[in-house]
């Protein structure tokens, strides 16, 4: 028995040391949440419940009402059953792509919508997710935020095959909208116009071209984002005020103006940090900070 209890409490002990290092239990979806992220451990993925993820309302987005026109058009196609597209949204940062997406979930989630958030470094098991939701009732749009690849990189060819299905055929209960700063979503360099007529370069340097550019053909649906103006940066400070239950004043445009020559920028995103910085301010601390 001596023996037996020295056995046990080494093989005790070696659990022990080995329990942190072995993968969680894949736990079973919580498919009453309205959105979820794809976690990864080790070699086991699972779609981690968001019970109440971070949304905005379609209404508070201004300056881009051709897209919000059209990526709602193609979504109310997608929840009645209709052919509808995969959408890329690109361009200037900070003008709405990200929270357009966020928003169609606050406004479709009681018809069925889910979203689910893929980072690009999990792309390659796009195909378990497949899986999972194939058979569910739910309409899931897979949003992959800041996509873009780099030199190196080929889990790019993962999403190309979620895109067009590759022979398994397309689950039809999910989309792919992604977000990037690239329209191509891959570097494309000047070399490469010469890469033929250098020493060992590549034969057939149009071919390389092709297959960097393929990925963003397979979104049907290409929404295109500019920089604001500062007609429109000011509609965006009024309208995220108006958040706060407080004026655009003149006061309060001074300031929102000189926020954004600070910033050296004019977006959504830093209209919606100045109504935070202003609104979180005192009454009479709500001055423009001239000269400062």
């Amino acid at each position: 028995m001596d023996k037996l209890d020295a056995f046990l409490t080494r093989a005790e002990a070696l659990m022990a040391r080995l329990e942190p290092l072995l993968p969680p239990a894949i736990p079973e979806p919580d498919w009453s949440a309205p959105a979820f992220r794809w976690c990864r451990a080790g070699l086991s993925g699972w779609l981690e419940a968001i019970h109440a993820p971070h949304t905005v309302r379609l209404a508070d987005l201004t300056d881009i009402e051709r897209q919000k026109a059209l990526i709602v058009r193609n979504t109310e196609q997608f929840l009645a059953g209709r052919p509808a597209n995969n959408v890329l949204l690109t361009g200037a940062r900070g003008t709405g792509k990200s929270s357009l997406i966020k928003a169609l979930l606050a406004q479709y989630a009681a018809q069925g919508l889910r979203v689910i958030e893929v980072d690009k470094t999990h792309l390659p098991d796009l195909g378990q997710i497949v899986a999972l939701v194939a058979t569910r009732p739910e309409h899931f749009i897979l949003f992959c935020d800041d996509l873009s690849f780099e030199e190196g990189e080929d889990s790019y060819k993962a999403l190309k095959s979620a895109l067009d299905g590759g022979l398994a055929q397309r689950a039809a209960n999910l989309l792919v909208y992604a977000t990037s700063n690239r329209r191509h979503l891959m570097p494309e360099r000047a070399s490469e116009n010469r890469e033929g007529w250098v020493k060992d370069g590549e034969i057939h340097p149009g071919e390389t071209t092709e297959e960097k550019v393929s990925l963003s053909d397979r979104f049907g649906l290409w929404l295109s984002f500019y920089p604001f103006d500062q007609h429109a940066y000011l509609a965006a400070v009024r309208g995220w005020l108006a958040h706060f239950s407080l004026p655009l004043d003149a006061e309060a445009e001074r300031a929102a103006l000189q926020w954004s020559q600070l910033r050296g920028s004019r977006s959504g995103r830093v209209a919606w940090q100045f109504a935070c910085d202003w609104a979180g301010r005192e009454p009479a601390e709500r001055v423009a900070e001239v000269g400062r």
